[in-house]
C-alpha cells in the first residue's frame, strides 16, 4: 500500500520506537561481550565499544527518514548492521516499517538481506562460534525477520482498515450535510410556497380593492362601505390563514391542521373572487370527482389565475373553465381579458408560477401561460385523472 496511509507520527511516538529499536539491540550487545576473550575490549575489540555503538546510533538516526525513502533506509540500515551487534534492533524496525507498506518485494528483498547480514555480524570479533549446522544458524534470523515482517504487515493492514473506516465516516457525514441541506433547501421552498399560495391570493383581493378605492371618486357611500367591508375581511382572513400556515410550520401537535383546498371548493374561490369586486365567470364540465393531490392543484391553478388577473389585470373579465373525466385528463384554463382601468401595481415575488410549473411538474401535468390577442393573458394546465375505480373493478 502506498505510503501516505501511514499517518504521520509525533516526536513522542517517533521517539519510543527509536528507543525500544536500540533497547531490542543492547541484549545481544552484551551477549557477544559475554563471549569476547578477556581483555579483548581494550586491545584488539576496540571496534565493540566504539565503532558498534556508533554504528548503531546511525543506523537510528537514518531511521527518522523512513517514511520519506523506505526502501533505501531499510537497506541502508539492515547493511550496516553487519558491523554492529548493537543495531540489530534497528534493522528489525526498518524490516517492520518496510513491511507495512506489504509489498512482497519489497519485504523479501529486505529481509534476504537482514538474514544474510546477521551471518556476517559475529564475524568481525574473534569469537568462536558453536559448532551447528547451517540451519540452527539461520533459524535465528530468519524467526526474528517472519516476527518482524509479520507484525509490520499487521499494522499496515490496520493502518488501511482505520483509513477506510474514516473515509466511510467522512462520506456518511458528507451525505448527511448534503442531506440535511437539500432538507432545508426542500423546507424553505414548501415554507415559501405554502406562504405564496395562502397569503398571495387574499392580499391580492385586497390590493385591488384598496385601489378601487383609491381611484374611483364617483361611488356611493354604500360602495364606499362594502369596499371597506372587503378590505377589512380579507386582511382578517389573510391573518387567520397566516396564523393556519405557521401552526403547520411550527408542527403545533395541539393544533389541527387546516383542511386542503381540493376540487369542490373552486366555486367558492370564485364567488369569494367576486366579492372581492373582480368579474369572474365559471364553467365546469367535469364528470366525477379526481383525487385529492389533483384537485388540489386544480384550485391552486386557478387560485393563481385570479390572483394575477386581480394584480396586472384591474377591471379585466375572469373566465375559468374545467373540463375533464376519469381515465382522461384534467384541463385547467383561466383567462382574463386586458385590464380596463390603471392602478399602482402591487409588489410581485415572481415565484406564483414558477411554483405552480414545480407543482403540476409533480402531478405529471403540463402547463402553458402567455399573453392572448386581445391584451389579456391565458393560463392552462392539463392534469392526469387515472381511473382508479375502473382500474379496481377489473382487478
Amino acid at each position: 500500500m502506498d505510503s501516505d496511509i501511514a499517518p504521520r507520527l509525533g516526536g513522542w511516538q517517533q521517539a519510543w520506537r527509536l528507543l525500544a529499536a536500540g533497547a531490542l539491540g543492547v541484549p545481544l550487545w552484551f551477549s557477544t561481550a559475554a563471549v569476547l576473550p578477556r581483555g579483548c575490549a581494550t586491545d584488539t575489540c576496540s571496534w565493540f565499544v566504539t565503532g558498534d555503538p556508533l554504528v548503531a546510533l546511525g543506523c537510528l538516526a537514518v531511521l527518522l527518514l523512513r517514511r520519506r525513502f523506505p526502501l533505501a533506509v531499510a537497506l541502508t540500515v539492515v547493511i550496516a548492521s553487519t558491523t554492529s551487534t548493537l543495531a540489530t534492533g534497528a534493522a528489525l524496525l526498518a524490516l517492520c516499517s518496510i513491511s507495512t507498506r506489504r509489498r512482497p518485494v519489497e519485504i523479501g528483498v529486505v529481509a534476504l538481506a537482514y538474514v544474510t547480514a546477521s551471518q556476517f555480524t559475529t564475524g568481525i570479533y574473534p569469537v568462536e562460534p558453536p559448532p551447528a549446522s547451517i540451519w540452527l544458524q539461520l533459524a535465528l534470523p530468519v524467526l526474528s525477520a517472519g516476527i518482524a515482517a509479520a507484525m509490520g504487515v499487521a499494522i499496515g493492514a490496520r493502518r488501511v482498515e482505520v483509513r477506510f473506516l474514516r473515509d466511510r465516516a467522512e462520506s456518511a457525514e458528507r451525505e448527511q450535510s448534503a442531506r440535511a441541506a437539500q432538507a432545508r433547501a426542500l423546507e424553505r421552498n414548501r415554507i415559501a410556497r405554502e406562504m405564496h399560495d395562502v397569503l398571495a391570493h387574499r392580499i391580492s383581493l385586497v390590493a385591488m380593492q384598496a385601489g378601487v378605492l383609491d381611484h374611483r371618486a364617483d361611488l356611493t357611500a354604500e360602495e364606499n362601505r362594502m369596499l371597506v367591508r372587503g378590505i377589512a375581511d380579507g386582511s382578517h382572513q389573510a391573518l387567520e390563514e397566516l396564523r393556519d400556515v405557521l401552526g403547520v410550520l411550527r408542527a403545533d401537535p395541539d393544533r389541527p391542521e387546516p383542511p386542503q383546498p381540493s376540487l369542490d371548493r373552486i366555486a367558492e374561490l370564485v364567488a369569494d373572487a367576486r366579492t372581492s369586486g373582480l368579474v369572474v365567470t365559471h364553467t365546469t364540465t367535469v364528470t366525477g370527482k379526481p383525487s385529492d393531490a389533483v384537485g388540489r392543484t386544480c384550485y391552486r391553478i386557478v387560485q393563481e389565475g385570479l390572483t394575477n388577473a386581480a394584480k396586472h389585470a384591474p377591471g379585466a373579465h375572469v373566465h375559468v373553465i374545467l373540463k375533464g373525466t376519469a381515465g382522461d385528463e384534467l384541463h385547467v384554463g383561466v383567462h382574463n381579458s386586458a385590464a380596463t382601468r390603471t392602478t399602482t401595481q402591487p409588489p410581485t415575488s415572481g415565484f406564483g408560477l414558477l411554483g405552480l410549473t414545480e407543482r403540476i411538474a409533480l402531478a405529471g401535468g403540463k402547463l402553458d401561460h402567455h399573453p392572448t390577442p386581445d391584451n389579456g393573458y391565458l393560463l392552462t394546465a392539463q392534469l392526469p385523472w387515472p381511473d382508479h375505480t375502473h382500474e379496481s373493478e377489473h382487478e
